[in-house]
């Protein structure tokens, strides 16, 4: 890997880990309200998988969306105006933190209906393929919505119809507060669900940033050369409860620990890179610093930007022409 590359794996993982610790400060204080849904520990999905995809590519994903969002190069400006709820946002305020939206990024959003999205990236990469467009459709989904009929639906469609399409199942191992040992009859192989419809499936480390690029690659470039619809599990881990309301009095805090310890995937990266000579300790605190002015300046955006006038609350949500 060269020193570019890496600065930017880097700074993007740093970036979405300091927007999710700000969102959490910010929504303590009140400044944000609703739901939020925090991507700490799983930065290295968004970034190693993304970084892959070109401006053709789509990417729809589920409501823990801030980190594909700014991993796509969505402005984190708007990103935090919109969980403000303030008019600057990517959705004028409308939207939220489960609903983040940039049709510019071909970033068709986050849903909040567990495997609901599956079916909606199953009709764009039917789209793609009947325009005969470039492009494919990375679809991101928790281990819960692998129990969603939705799921098989989706999975039995794409693969009836060979369409391009990514399903990335990030496994962080617990759907809310219940671990997938207790949801799943064979929690070790959810990525063999792909057989049932001969699709080729792998597993993976979804800690290890370099791993989630090669293996995002390597089915990227499989589909590109008409390989069909290719599911993807990469194992993870939320550092945060599964929602800012969450306790999370469900995991053992050793649990918890031990996977912050062992398993951070920006201080593995960061190994990586002084282990072979690729950056230094300086400039990996020169990037977090970078961040940090980013963040503070995202912050300061939202703050100032005015909250939405009651006179549009119905503006671009129904088509009342007919």
């Amino acid at each position: 890997m060269d020193k570019e590359t890496a600065k930017k794996y880097l700074f993007d993982m740093l970036k979405i880990r300091q927007f999710e610790e700000a969102c959490g400060r910010m929504y303590m204080q009140g400044k944000i309200k609703g739901f939020l849904h925090l991507y700490i520990g799983e930065e290295a999905i968004a970034v190693g998988s993304i970084s892959e995809l070109s401006k053709d590519d789509y990417i729809i994903t589920h409501y823990r969306d801030h980190g594909h969002a700014l991993a796509r190069g969505m402005d984190p400006n708007k990103a935090m105006a919109e969980l403000y709820g303030k008019v600057d946002g990517t959705s004028r305020g409308k939207g939220g933190s489960m609903h983040l939206f940039d049709s510019n990024l071909n970033f068709m959003g986050g849903h909040a209906i567990v495997g609901g999205h599956l079916p909606i990236a199953v009709g764009i990469a039917l789209g793609i393929k009947k325009q005969k467009r470039k492009g494919l459709v990375m679809c991101y989904f928790g281990d819960g919505a692998v129990n969603e009929g939705e799921f098989h639906e989706s999975m039995n469609l794409a693969a009836l119809w060979d369409l391009p399409i990514i399903f990335y199942l990030e496994n962080n191992q617990y759907g809310m507060g219940t671990h997938v040992k207790r949801s799943s009859a064979n929690p070790e192989m959810l990525y063999k669900f792909a057989d049932l419809y001969g699709m080729p499936s792998t597993k993976i480390d979804g800690m290890d940033v370099i791993t989630v690029r090669d293996s995002a690659r390597e089915a990227i470039e499989k589909i590109r050369n008409g390989g069909g619809p290719i599911l993807i599990e990469a194992m993870t881990y939320r550092f945060r409860g599964h929602s800012m309301a969450d306790p999370s009095e469900y995991r053992e805090n050793e649990e918890v620990q031990q996977w912050q310890k062992d398993k951070d995937p920006i201080e593995l990266f960061k190994d990586y890179c002084y282990t072979n000579n690729i950056l230094t300790e300086e400039e990996t605190n020169q990037l977090n610093d970078k961040v940090k002015t980013l963040i503070n300046e995202c912050l300061e955006f939202a703050e100032n930007s005015p909250l939405p006038d009651m006179s549009v609350a119905e503006d671009k949500i129904y088509n009342t022409n007919n």
